[in-house]
């Protein structure tokens, strides 16, 4: 990228890319609002708009084009996108989709989450192009960090001696109802759409909408617009026939001088005849003369509105789907009319989504964090505003595990898989939040079992099954971690009781002999039950137990605190005795166990999650530090290969031949079952990030830095899409662990509801990250001794403020003057040793 490229100042060039990265699909889109995603050439790909997955959708001609004229030089007009890349094979010659126009040469793809960047690149452009495209990412804000909404920002400089002519042209074909494409490759629809031209609201452009029922599924609108005050003209709707009447109109039109003209007729015949497909396709161009050396961004919105979705997980077998015949409404729909609203929104307040938006960007990509971990905690924020998550009305979140291609995969924002996720607690508690309220007050029976599937967020019956070791005490520590991030007292009284029974469900029922090692039949992660004691169900019940100590002791029931203290401590200890080799913690089997899908004397890669969870929530050591450091140092070391190619793996591959990753069990001593754990044999990118954190509490910075370049290397861009880390589907929430890695290495603390906020960098020298407490976000920095916290969203109510730089032992504490708004500044310096 040239340095000077207009628009791309915010770019710092971690991860660029050229055209031939074909993975690439960078998702635009909010929590729960479904995406459009930018390849890697420029174009628009993955067309998820509509409440569903659907990776591969194309919408036919949707794309920028531009012309320009330099002088009295002839016109010169492209499709903004590189030129397509092998393989270019395609039974139809790629005949409805405009890929025969010219394009450019090359692109340069810069992606740092929430922001996407591309330079075109092509000799006979007389002007650079750079696009600039997000959507808004406001930290703590769930309603404006889920607008449906793609902002495309085209920033055009002349770098002619001479005026230039510019005009950039973009076109969508209305997604409303569209449902695929027949064998010739037109698409198909449900309903009939039509387009509208609009002006007003500050903006001008093309509304897409259907006559579907109000109710439908799929009924819905789009717009495209922009608030540009130039010359700005449109078709709203192109010449519609079986053949490529209307991309031919449309190419000669905008060619001929970069002004679009309204077609007359929309059809070949007065009467619109069955063969003519449905698809309705519009474009909207903005036109200015550019002096030399003149930079100007031709800004596009692309928002969508699609308010219903079924009201069920739509047809999975294991879950009631009741009310699948009927809909629930997204919460944004409650917020916008339509497509054209949120359009008109986002340009009215666009000065301040964008500063928030790149306010977070420079936060984290312009941090001290090691290279690997800025992108590895960028990156897989997508998970949350992928078609993974939504936020139903009323604000309920809502959740699969991941995306497959065209549905969802494995429902009801499972317990035992989100809890290995830190990004919503830390920058969107509210999610947290509502998914707590929904574990607790509906999802827990009066016996204190668990359903680790929520089929409640859609009024549908329980899901009658195991319930999970792992999930069920996970959401106790994570509760408390929700109350140490600004939740409140209320919503913990309102929330304690089902809690406590779900503790004691779990002393109950798998731990039969009463000596506080579950030594139960334990459903878990990995869709098979655990016989006997393990570390993983034993690490999760005593990180559990040390929350609940902390909790029922802060709402004045001391003698349940002490209790609670005492069993964490008692009951560790005999699991420590049981299950340490030595080395690391193995699994204990039943004298004579014969079952199936077992580890016994295997290395566990997350044998001590709970250890994890209690160290992300300030819980402290469950056993001996030593015997910690250890064990997580022994899965760094027999887990993690540099070359899959030489591992047997009959499971699934997330890992292929050269690739390197954290396999989730080894024998390092011998003694793997004939059929153990099913996954065993795989790599997970959750789990190794929950691995790479842990070890950073544990001072082994190295070994989590070398786990975390491991994962990135296999989402390189050519091998696999950057911004989608698979497991069991496409967006995979396990992945979101990695922001586990930004709270381990600024060692942050923060506890709301006891006004502390405090920070132990893990690393060396001058240090500079974003920070989120639960109700404020912004930066701390840390330099010779001085510290500076900055602000730059919500409010910061800590009344202490604590920092231990790297490798001092004395942890200086500044006492606020009072609440911190945003913008402001807290200052001080630290206490000399």
């Amino acid at each position: 990228m040239s340095a000077t490229a207009p628009g791309a100042a915010w770019a710092t060039r971690r991860r660029v890319l050229d055209a031939d990265a074909r993975p690439v699909a960078f998702p635009l889109g909010g929590i729960g609002t479904g995406n459009v995603s930018l390849g890697a050439r420029g174009e628009l790909r993955d067309w998820e708009l509509a409440n569903r997955p659907d990776k591969g959708a194309a919408l036919p001609y949707s794309s920028f084009a531009i012309r320009t004229r330099a002088g009295d030089d002839a016109a010169f007009t492209r499709v903004l996108e590189a030129m397509p890349r092998p393989p270019l094979d395609d039974d139809q010659g790629h005949a409805i989709s405009g890929f025969g126009l010219p394009r450019l040469r090359d692109t340069r793809f810069h992606g740092e989450y929430p922001v996407a960047g591309v330079e075109f690149v092509d000799e006979r452009l007389p002007v650079s192009v750079f696009l600039t495209a997000y959507t808004p990412f406001v930290p703590l804000d769930v309603a404006d960090s889920g607008i449906p909404v793609a902002v495309l920002g085209y920033s055009v400089r002349n770098d002619a001696s001479v005026p230039v002519d510019v005009a950039i042209a973009g076109t969508l074909t209305n997604p409303v109802g569209h449902v695929g494409r027949d064998m010739l490759h037109f698409p198909v629809f449900e309903g009939t759409p039509f387009n509208e031209e609009r002006r007003g609201d500050g903006l001008t452009g093309i509304r897409f909408g259907s006559d579907l029922p109000g109710a439908h599924p799929l009924a819905g609108s789009a717009a495209l617009a922009t608030a540009d005050d130039g010359d700005v003209t449109l078709t709203h709707q192109w010449v519609t026939s079986a053949w490529q009447d209307g991309i031919q109109r449309f190419w000669n039109d905008f060619r001929a001088d970069g002004r679009l003209e309204p077609e007359t007729r929309f059809t070949l015949d007065d009467e619109v005849h069955d063969w003519i497909p449905r698809s309705r396709t519009g474009s909207l161009a903005i036109s200015r003369t550019l002096a030399p050396g003149e930079e100007h961004d031709f800004e596009f919105l692309l928002a969508w509105h699609f308010p219903n979705r079924p009201r069920a997980w739509q047809g999975n077998i294991r879950l009631d789907d009741t009310h699948a015949d009927q809909t629930v409404r997204n919460d944004y729909a409650s917020r916008y009319e339509d497509a054209w609203a949120v359009a008109a929104d986002v340009a009215a307040r666009r000065p301040g989504l964008e500063a928030a938006t790149f306010a977070f960007h420079d936060a984290l990509h312009g941090s001290s964090l090691p290279d690997e971990v800025v992108d590895a905690a960028s990156a897989t924020l997508v998970a949350l505003r992928s078609t993974t998550c939504m936020v139903l009305e009323r604000g309920v979140f809502a959740a699969w595990e991941g995306s497959f291609d065209h549905s969802g995969s494995c429902e009801g924002t499972c317990t035992h898989v989100w809890n290995y996720a830190q990004a919503a607690a830390w920058l969107f508690p509210a999610l947290e939040r509502s998914a707590r309220r929904t574990e607790f007050l509906h999802e827990t029976r009066d016996d204190g079992r668990m359903n680790f599937r929520a089929n409640s967020v859609f009024g549908n019956e329980p899901w009658d099954f195991h319930p999970a070791v792992d999930g069920q005490l996970g959401t106790i520590v994570r509760l408390h971690r929700e109350w140490q991030l600004g939740a409140g007292d209320e919503f913990l009284r309102e929330l304690w009781p089902h809690a406590e029974r779900a503790l004691e469900f779990a002393l109950r029922e798998w731990d039969h002999d009463g000596d506080l090692v579950l030594e139960q039949v334990q459903h878990n992660t990995y869709d098979i039950e655990f016989h006997g004691a393990n570390p993983l169900s034993g690490s999760m019940l005593y990180a559990a137990l040390r929350a609940a100590a902390a909790l029922s002791g802060h709402l004045g029931d001391e003698a349940s605190a002490r209790r609670y203290a005492d069993a964490a401590t008692a009951g560790a200890a005999r699991m420590d005795e049981l299950l340490f080799n030595g080395e690391y913690y193995v699994q204990q089997l039943p004298p004579g166990d014969e079952h199936r899908y077992q580890f016994g004397d295997g290395c566990l890669a997350d044998q001590l999650f709970g250890q994890t969870l209690a160290h992300l929530t300030g819980l402290g050591h469950l056993f001996p530090p030593a015997h910690v450091r250890s064990a997580v140092a022994a899965v760094h070391r027999h887990n993690l290969l540099d070359r899959v190619a030489d591992h047997d793996n009959v499971q699934r591959s997330y890992a292929l031949a050269d690739d390197g990753g954290l396999v989730l069990c080894s024998w390092p001593r011998g003694g793997r079952p004939a059929l153990p754990f099913v996954y065993s044999d795989e790599v997970w990118t959750g789990i190794e990030y929950q691995v790479a954190t842990h070890l950073v509490y544990e001072g082994l910075v190295d070994e989590a830095l070398e786990i975390v370049r491991t994962v990135r290397a296999r989402h390189d861009g050519e091998r696999r899409n950057p911004w989608n880390e698979a497991e069991c589907g496409n967006h995979y929430a396990r992945s979101l662990a990695a922001w586990g890695l930004v709270v381990a290495l600024s060692g942050a603390r923060a506890n709301e509801a006891r006004g502390e906020l405090g920070f132990a960098p893990a690393v060396a020298g001058d240090f500079a990250s974003v920070f989120s407490s639960g109700t404020a976000w912004g930066t701390v920095r840390i330099a010779g001794g001085s510290v500076e916290l900055t602000v730059l969203g919500g409010r910061l109510d800590a009344s202490t403020v604590s920092v231990r730089p790297f490798g001092a032992s004395i942890t200086t504490a500044f006492q606020t003057s009072g609440p911190t708004p945003t913008g402001g500044v807290i200052r001080f310096r630290t206490e000399n040793e």
